[in-house]
């Protein structure tokens, strides 16, 4: 079969075909056709379906009509020549696009709320005669080209269904965040990825650059942070990470890791521009600073190598630290945000560092959380000084968030919704849906992770909106971000295995109209889209294998105590309650994840509750389901007590069930512990014991009698 696309681009960035339909179709709002146009991920705000076919010439040809001077367009005519395409002569082109900074009727209607739908908006139409593509922006008409090359299938039709597309995003912020730290990504590697984002419209790369694992980025002025910092003698981060942590110089025969060069970060931040996509940094600070502190000690409170996670704010050397490598990233990154991470600080040194204690009683802190945040309004006053905007995840609002700073929110997206109200804006990247280091299928069926269950379906069901935002609220929620963390993702293959297809679904919730939405209108897309990666090298998800949830938990579960009150000697924790004092008989088993708000969790805790079944009656079960899984420090019970009563006063055991599932089991697993036999009870206690290890969790789901 022909090609009409050639070579180069076109192999990365093509999806799906779509066939001639057999009558012209209007495809509106309310059908399963509408919510999901064949072959284009994300689907778009308006597609028609015209009577016809175009067959374009061999080779393809097309034609920019823009404004004299306009250097995007005239990037975006080289992005088309490395497609194979050709400028047209005389002749009528087979694509022509026209580039008009005041163009009219290109934005759909439908109250999109950011003016940079505008930019980014076009309109294709595709009729017997040619292709013609009208955008106000060169963004606009590159998208606008994502979308015929998924339409062509990569140029393999030798006809194209007529239709015309009207199309412009719901969320300026279309991300995904690629952690280098812990496991080092060549430069092809990011740009491989960055084609595919470009193909979905994707336009936000964030780099997690910098973390304990790993410096990633040349900094000239701390030279100790490549030729130290970035290098581990341990094949991968698991083995680090229970080993004893270390760094290694990079001639060290043992020394895993790597770096970029200020050329390479040019490189990849070029790549993307052409693509426009901004590519956002990301250095860590004050947690998650092991590396520099190993490299640098004297910027932690010790003193001393391997003492500290975070940086110190008591010393002024810290704040020269971070001023003086944030200027050297400024010069490699043009980026409107510069990330400074701010989560999961330690802060346990800070209470007794001299230093510390001075900064605290001299500008009048009261806490720790304060002191933090002393240090992140002077990086933000840094920042904006130069011309930059601070971005940060949402630990940022703990003691008071900087005034010009913008919330990545990743605890949920209370966090980001507390900044929206408070007249800032924020970025929605909860990790329930977008954390793509979670399981995408059953866990038995998939590589070890770090635990978790996001399947294809949960990324594409999160609605950042909630129907409590106001309009003006609204306009501050930026977008969303997909992160990837790689601690338990090793190799590119397994990274890529993650990524896609889960990000095609992120990219829809980021650009499509919530009522333009089909999921399984969306996954058929998504099946084609995932082969056709496959076929050029990725290495995405199976779709067509997958299991789907724990069967357990797709029916409900009826038994004796199904709706019974449950007392609680010990409380559950606040941030896994489910259903609260229901969740225990509420009928309803847990899937394979902790946080689907069907399991309850309790830390560092035994779980002590009683159930009152309403009257006495035959008692010949109870019993209930704990999970394990390692990576999150959730673990069995060391063993459950289970009791019988008839007055709530007397209680009898009825049975001890030891636990022997070991600790260093790295997989997800699941058992119940129960009670077998001959009883009459009103009422049931279930004393599940901790398993004594510090930070660990026990999740339970229901309490099952019979």
């Amino acid at each position: 079969m022909r090609r009409i696309l050639g070579r180069g681009l076109a192999v990365l960035l093509s999806v799906a075909a779509v066939s001639a339909p057999a009558r012209p179709e209007t495809v509106g709002e309310g059908t399963p056709e509408a919510a999901a146009p064949r072959g284009v991920i994300p689907v778009p705000v308006s597609d028609v379906r015209r009577e016809g076919t175009f067959r374009p010439g061999e080779p393809f040809t097309y034609a920019v009509r823009a404004p004299h001077g306009d250097v995007p367009a005239a990037e975006l005519a080289a992005c088309l020549d490395g497609l194979g395409w050709r400028q047209a002569g005389k002749g009528r082109p087979d694509l022509e696009i026209g580039i008009d900074p005041a163009a009219r009727g290109i934005v759909p209607e439908g109250g999109y709320r950011l003016g940079g739908a505008v930019e980014e908006a076009y309109r294709l139409e595709i009729a017997p005669r040619g292709i013609a593509v009208s955008a106000r922006t060169a963004a606009g008409a590159f998208y606008a080209v994502q979308t015929l090359l998924q339409l062509t299938d990569d140029g393999r039709a030798e006809e194209i269904a007529c239709r015309t597309i009207e199309d412009a995003p719901r969320f300026a912020y279309r991300g995904f965040m690629i952690d280098v730290s812990r496991h080092f990504r060549s430069v092809e590697f990011v740009k491989r990825q960055i084609d595919a984002m470009a193909l979905f419209k994707l336009n936000r790369l964030h780099m997690h650059l910098t973390d304990g694992a790993g410096w990633r980025i040349e900094i000239d002025r701390y030279p100790r942070l490549t030729e130290f910092a970035a290098w581990r003698p341990y094949e991968d981060w698991q083995s680090w990470w229970e080993g004893d942590r270390s760094y290694c110089e990079a001639d060290d025969p043992r020394a895993r890791g790597g770096f970029y060069t200020k050329e390479e970060i040019r490189e990849i931040v070029e790549y993307a521009r052409l693509r426009h996509i901004e590519v956002i940094p990301e250095i860590e600070m004050p947690g998650h600073s092991e590396e520099v502190t190993a490299a640098y000690p004297e910027l932690g409170c010790h003193g001393e190598p391997y003492r500290d996670g975070d940086l110190c704010p008591g010393n002024e050397r810290t704040f020269e630290f971070l001023e003086n490598v944030l200027l050297e990233v400024m010069e490699l990154f043009p980026s409107e945000y510069i990330h400074i991470g701010g989560d999961e600080a330690g802060k346990s040194a800070w209470r007794d560092c001299a230093k510390c204690r001075e900064r605290m009683r001299s500008e009048g802190l009261k806490d720790v959380d304060e002191l933090q945040s002393y240090l992140i309004h002077r990086i933000e006053r840094f920042l904006n000084a130069h011309g930059r905007r601070l971005l940060g995840w949402d630990e940022i609002l703990d003691g008071g968030l900087a005034p010009g700073a913008t919330v990545m929110s990743w605890r949920g997206t209370e966090g980001g919704l507390k900044a929206i109200r408070a007249g800032q804006q924020a970025v929605f990247v909860p990790g329930e849906f977008c954390y793509l280091d979670y399981t995408q299928d059953a866990p038995f069926t998939q590589p070890l992770s770090i635990g978790g269950y996001t399947p294809l379906r949960k990324v594409y069901s999160f609605e950042p909106v909630p129907a409590e935002m106001t309009p003006d609220e609204e306009r501050l929620l930026l977008g969303v971000q997909a992160n990837l963390w790689a601690e338990w993702i090793p190799t590119d293959s397994h990274y890529e295995y993650m990524m896609w297809p889960r990000l095609m679904a992120l990219a829809e919730v980021a650009w499509s109209r919530p009522g333009r939405k089909d999921y399984e209108a969306f996954r058929e897309r998504a099946l084609q889209a995932s082969e056709q990666l496959r076929g050029r090298g990725y290495a995405p998800f199976d779709l067509r294998t997958e299991y789907g949830e724990r069967p357990e938990s797709l029916a409900p579960k009826h038994h004796l105590a199904e709706g019974c009150p449950v007392s609680y000697a010990t409380p559950w924790h606040g941030n896994y309650p489910a259903s609260g004092a229901a969740t225990l008989t509420d009928g309803v088993l847990g899937g394979w994840t902790y946080g689907d708000r069907r399991w309850q969790g309790f830390l560092d805790s035994d779980m002590d509750v009683t159930v009152d079944l309403g009257r006495t009656m035959p008692v010949r079960y109870v019993g209930a389901t704990f999970m394990q899984s390692a990576g999150p420090y959730v673990w069995m019970p060391r063993e459950a007590e289970i009791y019988g009563s008839e007055d709530g006063e007397r209680f009898t055991l009825l049975a001890t069930v030891h636990n022997d599932v070991p600790p260093a089991c790295p997989y997800l697993l699941f058992k119940t512990f129960a009670y077998t036999g001959e009883t009459r009870a009103r009422y049931v206690r279930y004393v599940a014991r901790s398993g004594g290890i510090p930070g660990g969790w026990l999740f339970v789901d229901e309490i099952v009698v019979q």
